[in-house]
């Protein structure tokens, strides 16, 4: 039936009559319809208009037999041509073609939501994605991602927020947070936070619908930079997901990735963007996030990364705000340009932050400094520490493995 085709259905009954969850449940009673009468009767010459149609009759006929929702019919019903509550012939919808996606998406990231509905709300009603398939994602029970999308819907219910794309500064500001719910959405998908990765569809489903949403927004807004650059930070990223993982599931690090497994398609796609964004001047943290995704992308092997040129990067980086997982990453790039020994001295700066003193990643990138420094005993012991703080078992494993290899060369 196609995943785009039940957001674009949601949107238009959204935009006509601007109650969220009622439209909801409307269209999923649509979609059971047509799964139940299109293999008998073949797929309609204008399907989208045909479940417009019928989800618009579902959700008349819902609010109209419910005596409890009196006043909600009241408002619908003077809200509504009287025109609108007749019955449709189902390829004949005068508005079905619009396509409010992209104003949808403005809506669940509305910011009278918690972040974790944003994230939430957009796979359900913009990606198209079951209820369980987010719950399998978040790894949470299905019974708790379905309230939690209920009131997020009640939330937006309550908060009378318009189906529309935002304009002048509130269009910046909203614009920031949609990206940022797209950055997230992706990030759960290409590194899950938990679970065993590589295991089965929902993380990389995920990331898949981070870029076709962003693909969208970057078409929608084709001189945002940010946007831009966003999107060419997920196809560079992503273009390396066939050699993250081995035969058995393991954890394979950059270092040592078979790059002919890369998807050079994506990465000239992501070359390509970014190279064509960043002359523009206005660079933000996406840009260069994914500035530093190509240079490692585009070096034959590792030993041919541009390491000095990533560490410039990061530097500028980090003059949009302390961000201590970008200090890390910029711990390794002067690593790697200056010798392990200045790496660990800005690790050791970290190591008093509260928020990443005890992080596995820190523990991580310790370890592996250490270990180019010939320190085995304490590389395997951070390695260890850090194995014991991921939640991830892919990478559990992995830290496990190196602990061990070190400890018996120790």
């Amino acid at each position: 039936m196609g995943r785009a085709r039940p957001p674009l259905v949601l949107g238009t009954l959204v935009r006509r009559y601007g109650v969220f969850d009622a439209c909801e449940d409307a269209v999923q009673e649509a979609l059971l319809a047509a799964a139940l009468q299109w293999p008998g009767t073949g797929v309609p010459d204008n399907p989208r208009g045909w479940l417009v149609t019928v989800a618009s009759r579902k959700l008349v006929d819902q609010i109209r037999s419910d005596s409890a929702r009196r006043r909600r019919e009241d408002t619908l019903t003077l809200a509504t041509p009287q025109a609108a509550l007749l019955s449709h012939a189902a390829d004949d919808v005068p508005d079905a073609d619009r396509d409010d996606s992209l104003a949808l998406l403005f809506l669940c990231c509305h910011r009278a939501l918690s972040p974790a509905s944003r994230i939430a709300l957009t796979l359900r009603a913009v990606g198209g994605l079951t209820t369980a398939q987010i719950a399998a994602a978040f790894l949470v029970p299905e019974t708790t991602m379905a309230q939690r999308i209920s009131r997020a819907k009640q939330t937006l219910n309550s908060s009378g927020a318009p189906l529309s794309v935002p304009e002048g500064t509130d269009l910046t500001e909203r614009l920031a947070e949609v990206r940022h719910v797209l950055y997230l959405v992706f990030n759960e998908g290409y590194s899950t936070t938990g679970g065993t990765e590589g295991t089965g569809p929902t993380a990389p489903e995920l990331s898949d619908e981070a870029i076709r949403l962003t693909r969208m927004l970057h078409r929608s807004k084709p001189d945002d930079t940010e946007t831009a650059g966003l999107l060419a930070l997920m196809l560079l990223t992503d273009a390396r997901r066939p050699a993250r993982t081995g035969p058995s599931g393991e954890l394979v690090p950059l270092t040592d990735q078979d790059r002919g497994r890369w998807d050079r398609r994506a990465i000239a796609e992501g070359v390509d963007l970014i190279s064509r964004t960043l002359p523009l001047g206005r660079v933000g943290p996406y840009q260069l996030q994914a500035a530093i995704a190509a240079v490692h992308d585009e070096a034959e092997d590792t030993g041919a990364t541009d390491w000095p040129q990533i560490l410039a990067l990061y530097e500028i980086l980090e003059q949009f705000g302390p961000n201590p997982m970008v200090t890390l990453n910029r711990a390794v790039a002067v690593a790697m340009v200056h010798g392990p020994a200045a790496g660990l001295a800005l690790i050791t700066e970290l190591e008093t932050d509260s928020r990443t003193a005890r992080h596995h990643r820190l523990l991580a990138t310790r370890a592996h400094l250490l270990e180019l420094l010939g320190e085995h005993e304490a590389a395997a012991a951070s390695y260890r520490e850090a194995a014991r703080r991921t939640t991830s078992t892919p990478e559990r494993r992995h830290l496990t493995a190196r602990a061990h290899r070190l400890e018996v060369r120790a």
